[in-house]
């Protein structure tokens, strides 16, 4: 795992799905939708399929070997 890079967002959370798209990790809606339900991503070290879930500052996401942390923006 590599070392998690700060992505802020405006608000207090931001959905799960949304952030990928944010974060650059992943490039359209249908690809989180896909790799998000295939069980390719993990927020905070546990598999998530949620595409909606919430996610708040502190939270790190990480996709093939990537790794993001919500920060406050």
């Amino acid at each position: 795992m590599t070392e998690a890079f700060d992505v802020p967002i405006r608000d207090d959370s931001i959905r799960l799905g949304q952030f990928l798209k944010l974060a650059s990790l992943i490039e359209s809606g249908a690809e989180a939708k896909e790799v998000i339900a295939d069980g390719l991503v993990s927020v905070n070290g546990e598999v998530e399929v949620r595409r909606g879930r919430q996610l708040h500052t502190g939270d790190v996401v990480e996709i093939a070997g990537a790794s993001a942390r919500v920060a406050r923006g």
